[in-house]
């Protein structure tokens, strides 16, 4: 099989599956691995597809973030209440994440000038934080994107590796009890999963219009949070089926 040949072949695997990975292709194109990755490095160049962490990603299916501002005020109060509520649960001398969502940087707005370590993949996160001095901030790598003004995609991923951290603070597009935590892009998802994996407990994040619904990439299950703090709009039949699930729920009230 020629270059170009190879090369056509693995762009219309990788937009008819949506994602793919290297061992997957090296086995189909029968080559090696090394030659997979350069291949999958001179189709990202090319603009033909996204490389991720072990494989590759259709630029097809790639469904737009909604645009930071836009985000900002959408379900703005209920936000605010479940940051402040996930506030309580930090202690002088942690070491956090907190991902790139507005209900983060709700928290990092609110969060006391404390001895802490924060990890985060959000431009908005960092520039909150910067004005507290007791606060050491680690920023990730990363392409920039710019709806949501956080760094994603292999680089951000990897510059993660070094790290451990005793919670992490996330969000997501969609939590549906059959089929897990899902977001609308594979990079922010990809990236999360990295944040769960580096972290002993998972606070998952989410108001009330995520429950029930199923974005576009999986990147968690339901046994991997744990801890969901949401606010009080939250359908009661949720919180049946996750008690019955055995996922601890944190309901924030009003003040």
């Amino acid at each position: 099989m020629l270059v170009a040949e190879r090369h056509e072949k693995i762009v219309r695997l990788v937009n008819e599956r949506g994602s793919i990975r290297v061992s997957e292709l090296s086995e189909i194109c029968n080559v090696t691995e090394e030659t997979i990755r350069r291949d999958l490095d001179r189709l990202e160049q090319a603009g033909r597809l996204l490389r991720s962490h072990g494989g590759a990603v259709s630029i097809l299916d790639q469904q737009p973030e909604v645009p930071y501002m836009e985000r900002e005020i959408t379900h703005m109060e209920e936000k605010k209440r479940i940051a402040q509520e996930a506030v309580k649960l930090i202690e002088a001398y942690d070491r956090i994440i907190l991902d790139a969502s507005t209900t983060a940087w709700y928290m990092a707005s609110i969060l006391p000038d404390i001895p802490l370590t924060v990890v985060t993949n959000s431009i908005k996160v960092a520039m909150e934080l910067s004005g507290k001095e007791k606060v050491e901030v680690i920023s990730t790598g990363g392409v920039l994107a710019p709806r949501s003004l956080s760094f994603v995609g292999p680089s951000a991923e990897r510059s993660l590796d070094p790290y451990h951290v005793g919670k992490a603070f996330l969000s997501c597009k969609g939590i549906h009890l059959d089929r897990g935590i899902s977001e609308s892009n594979e990079m922010q998802a990809l990236v999360k999963r990295k944040m769960i994996a580096i972290a002993d407990r998972t606070y998952l994040l989410a108001d009330y219009s995520k429950f029930g619904l199923q974005a576009f990439t999986y990147f968690a299950e339901l046994h991997q949070i744990d801890e969901i703090i949401t606010d009080d709009k939250i359908d009661p039949l949720h919180l049946q089926e996750l008690k019955e699930k055995a996922v601890k729920v944190t309901v924030a009230g009003r003040a």
